[in-house]
């Protein structure tokens, strides 16, 4: 995944993803598209909303073609200045008027879409007109319960949040197979078989790693064994079944909440000291000031 030209950066506006974005958020972001992007081996692709475009050049790195569409034509001029490749074009659209003729599409990706527009049934009425009758969807949204319900959190952004129900309810009017799958940030403990690359492949594993050189795929996790776990017998066949990958965690999250918990008052200290700086200048100029007014009085 290239970026031929370097433009400035796209403010952040609190909700639009930009590759500048750090720690959850950009494993939220990334993860999607690189998921998707295992899944556009030659396929013409549609973007929908695609934002800064950084999704876009990266399926652009696996499909034939990807149309990326954005209803900002600040973040679709940013697109097209800063991901230049021959497969890949933006357009300024609203996703509920799609620039394209009927079916024209192996598969549309629309990560961070559905909550931030009321008119979802149209979107979808769209999705399904311009993709081929072969094609896949795939879309991303948050689960009310958890997002907003269970943390009191509202997002001034999200103009209509879903529950699971009424998200398999909506997207089964235009296209009725649907495979849901979660997506979480959490802290584990992995455990895997580092011999057999073919067995982890076997049990399902799956690791997507992203760096300057692109999207690798890999069926080991990108991390280095810490510690050995040696399961053994005096025959192959006296040997219990493994599974490809195994993961821990406790139910409270424990490590994840106390790194929550660090960064809340990172942020906070962050905050007082920048008051602190700002009353310390102040000080300093009201000093300077006596001084000036007053410079035979030793002050």
């Amino acid at each position: 995944m290239s970026q031929t030209s370097n433009p400035p950066e796209l403010p952040f506006s609190g909700e639009r993803f930009t590759p500048e974005c750090v720690r959850e958020m950009a494993y939220e972001h990334w993860h999607r598209y690189a998921l998707a992007a295992t899944l556009v081996d030659g396929k013409t692709v549609l973007d929908a909303a695609c934002g800064e475009g950084y999704g876009s050049a990266l399926l652009a790195t696996r499909a034939v073609a990807v149309d990326g569409v954005d209803l900002s034509a600040e973040a679709v001029d940013h697109a097209r200045r800063r991901y230049r490749e021959a497969n890949l074009t933006f357009h300024s659209a609203s996703v509920t008027e799609l620039p394209a003729e009927d079916s024209r599409y192996d598969a549309i990706i629309s990560f961070e879409t559905l909550e931030h527009l009321s008119q979802q049934a149209e979107m979808l009425q769209e999705f399904r007109r311009v993709l081929r009758d072969s094609g896949f969807l795939m879309i991303s949204s948050p689960d009310k319960a958890t997002y907003s319900d269970a943390t009191g959190y509202n997002n001034e952004f999200h103009v209509k949040e879903l529950y699971r129900d009424e998200l398999l309810a909506l997207l089964k009017t235009q296209f009725p197979a649907v495979r849901l799958l979660g997506q979480a940030m959490a802290f584990q403990s992995l455990v895997w078989p580092v011999e057999a690359a073919d067995g982890a492949a076997e049990g399902g594993l799956q690791s997507l790693v992203m760096s300057e050189a692109g999207l690798e795929v890999t069926v080991a996790p990108p991390v280095q064994p810490l510690y050995f776990i040696a399961v053994c017998a005096a025959r192959e066949s006296d040997l219990p079944d493994l599974p490809g990958l195994s993961d821990f965690s406790d139910a409270e999250q424990s490590v994840y909440a106390h790194y929550q918990h660090e960064i809340r008052k990172n942020m906070a200290a962050g905050k007082l000291l920048a008051e602190r700086d700002q009353e310390i200048e102040h000080l300093r100029r009201e000093l300077q000031e006596l001084k000036e007014r007053h410079p035979n009085d030793g002050v």
